[in-house]
């Protein structure tokens, strides 16, 4: 299906117009001019989960593969399915097409990391870790292709109640005999043995969950996006198509309703911390507990990642960051040659060690004189050779002259 891309060109000297993490605006690379970003500080609306869920068609969004003319060069290419935003393959030109999917997204989380810092921080990344194979400097010296993307995200709101029955556990101390081995020789002995009492209990906890952040994107790095949390949602700003210039930017392939049944997972796991927390006790166990969401709210937004993979011994590992704070996360390859040097050479660490250390033990084996010598000793040197004889050291006694 061919669409008619969108496309921000300099007032200027009229060169394409990209997104500035630096300075927020759309930036002219030819001209430099700055073209400013308005609505940053509207409001961001919130909708309830349950009409939406009630009037959404459920039917599965088609995969449209979108057709494109480049509105520089000319140039025909198309778009993958979901996709909303590219740079033309031909000249690098930013397009930007429409949305097809039922909701659009109304918030977006713009680049804070530009291009040569994410570079500069992967660099970084791949030097700091330990067993890299030597390789990979010059993989991430020639690797060009680190791109921006746009990833969808729901987030979701709730206050929740919960019903919970569970045992409370507190330790207590007994006193028994046992039976045991002391300095080889086996003896009753008296100690402390741990027990735990159980106490049936029941009770009620509150939890008012703000912006459960879930990925609604089907990437195959779903583990490494995943691990860019946390995401920093207060600095979320309305939706403008003038952010997706000079990035990639995706439609959601997680339904509204499946990313709220992954956030309810999320948030079962903090509602448990509580309930733990409300039993209180040495030890807890959790029989039975009934959550009832209240006021729950969602919104659609885009988050910036900077993404791509480099290959190596011919398996593929990706990588991601953080656009907005910089946190990393990925996949590495290790090599098992430093590995193996390394444990060879404590190995052998170990062993000049014990060799050092049974000559020590050679060497100061046999007791010398002086650790064997009685308190008096040296009184009684002093008083043979005041009374006119003469100490044998050898036999160690007093000689007349």
């Amino acid at each position: 299906m061919r669409f008619t891309p969108i496309n921000y060109t300099c007032p200027g000297c009229g060169a394409p117009l990209k997104y500035s993490p630096v300075s927020g605006t759309l930036k002219c690379e030819f001209c430099q001019r700055e073209v400013p970003i308005d609505g940053k500080h509207a409001p961001i609306v919130e909708h309830d989960l349950h009409s939406a869920l009630a009037t959404l068609d459920h039917a599965p969004n088609q995969e449209i593969t979108k057709e494109i003319t480049c509105p520089k060069c000319g140039s025909s290419f198309t778009l993958d399915p979901y996709a909303v935003s590219a740079n033309c393959p031909y000249c690098g030109t930013p397009t930007i097409t429409e949305f097809v999917n039922d909701i659009k997204p109304e918030s977006v989380l713009p680049f804070r990391i530009q291009h040569k810092e994410a570079q500069k921080t992967f660099a970084n990344w791949i030097g700091s870790l330990w067993f890299a194979p030597g390789e990979l400097k010059h993989l991430v010296d020639a690797d060009k292709s680190l791109t921006g993307y746009y990833i969808p995200y729901w987030t979701y709101d709730a206050q929740t109640v919960t019903d919970y029955t569970g045992q409370r556990g507190d330790v207590y101390y007994v006193t028994v005999q046992k039976r045991m081995i002391v300095d080889g020789r086996e003896q009753t002995v008296t100690v402390q043995e741990p027990r735990i009492q159980w106490t049936p209990t029941t009770g009620r906890v509150g939890r008012s969950f703000d912006d459960v952040v879930i990925r609604a994107s089907q990437s195959p790095s779903r583990k490494i996006l995943d691990a860019l949390e946390p995401w920093n949602t207060a600095e979320l700003v309305p939706f403008d198509t003038r952010y997706l210039s000079g990035f990639d930017a995706e439609e959601y392939t997680v339904g509204l309703d499946n990313g709220f049944e992954m956030a309810r997972v999320k948030m079962d796991a903090v509602i448990r911390s509580d309930i733990r927390r409300d039993i209180g006790g040495d030890q807890q166990q959790i029989t039975s507990l009934q959550t009832r969401y209240q006021n729950t709210t969602w919104k659609n937004a885009l988050f910036p990642v900077w993404m791509t993979h480099f290959e190596y011994k011919g398996k593929k590992y990706y990588y991601a960051i953080n656009g907005q704070t910089g946190r990393i996360t990925g996949e590495r390859p290790y090599s098992y040659t430093k590995i193996i040097a390394l444990i060879g050479m404590i190995l052998s660490l170990l062993i000049v060690a014990a060799y050092f250390s049974d000559l020590g033990e050679q060497w100061l084996g046999t007791p010398s004189t002086a650790q064997t010598m009685p308190t008096d000793y040296f009184q009684r040197i002093n008083a043979c050779e005041n009374n006119g004889g003469v100490w044998n050291y050898v036999n160690e006694f007093c000689e007349r002259r």
